[in-house]
């Protein structure tokens, strides 16, 4: 598939996924959806790429949200059965990033809004620099404040009462809060977010692959509503696995 909305380059086993509609401050829309779900499929069934830099092209933002002068005849000039069409389509991105077994870093400058907002929570670590700034916009066009996966994985980062809060009033997170918070794990200058976030890369690359794919999938389902029974049977699982793994002789 030719990718015009988005690019998608390798360095050996990283991968660096760009949003690249600056124009249009990188805002996701129909054409966009589409590719970013067919690379997700592709990366699903990739064991080659071992880790994927998530990013936004231009000097302004990561990415602004839905592209409302798209998708407003879609949202509020059809049938309601569209409307689930699309909405579910969209919102499966985020399940699929999560399902993928490459860790994704997002590398974040300027303002991460709506959909921007989810792409940064359902990625894996959040590197950002001092002018990033997060929003849940959807309850500022008229629409509920819980969506693309927002409330579902808010809570969990930074803890419901914050969650609800910033849900519930559109207000922005800036760069200072989210690093208070736990959102995101470090702050540097725009011209060290790239550096930065190869060398996490990096660091997880040098790491044995079948560990890091597995530790990805352990705190998702771990996160997403195990008991802590649950949670020692699969981490429990996954290192007498490894552990197996490592004592077979090499051929």
């Amino acid at each position: 598939m030719e990718y015009t909305t988005i690019t998608f380059t390798t360095d050996g086993p990283i991968g660096l996924l760009t949003l690249n509609r600056p124009e249009k401050l990188n805002a996701l829309n129909q054409p966009m959806i589409e590719e970013l779900d067919h690379l997700l499929g592709m990366l699903s069934a990739n064991r080659d790429i071992r880790v994927v830099i998530l990013t936004g092209a231009g000097e302004k933002g990561f990415c602004s949200g839905l592209d409302m002068s798209e998708a407003a005849a879609q949202l509020f000039e059809t049938t309601p059965d569209v409307i689930y069409y699309y909405q579910t389509r969209t919102s499966l991105l985020f399940y699929k990033m999560r399902r993928i077994p490459q860790p994704i870093i997002a590398a974040v400058h300027g303002a991460a809004a709506g959909a921007g907002f989810s792409f940064a929570m359902a990625a894996d670590v959040r590197v950002v620099t001092p002018k990033a700034r997060f929003n849940a916009a959807y309850i500022n066009i008229g629409l509920g404040g819980a969506d693309l996966c927002s409330s579902f994985f808010l809570p969990k980062l930074i803890g419901t009462g914050r969650a609800y809060e910033f849900l519930l009033t559109g207000d922005f997170m800036s760069a200072e809060e989210a690093k208070e918070l736990g959102f995101v794990s470090r702050i540097v200058e725009k011209e060290k977010l790239m550096e930065t976030a190869r060398e996490i890369a990096d660091k997880m690359v040098s790491k044995n692959p079948v560990g890091i794919w597995m530790t990805k999938e352990a705190i998702n389902l771990n996160l997403d509503g195990a008991s802590l029974e649950q949670a020692l049977h699969l981490e429990n699982r996954n290192q007498a696995f490894m552990i197996t793994a490592m004592k077979v002789p090499k051929k």
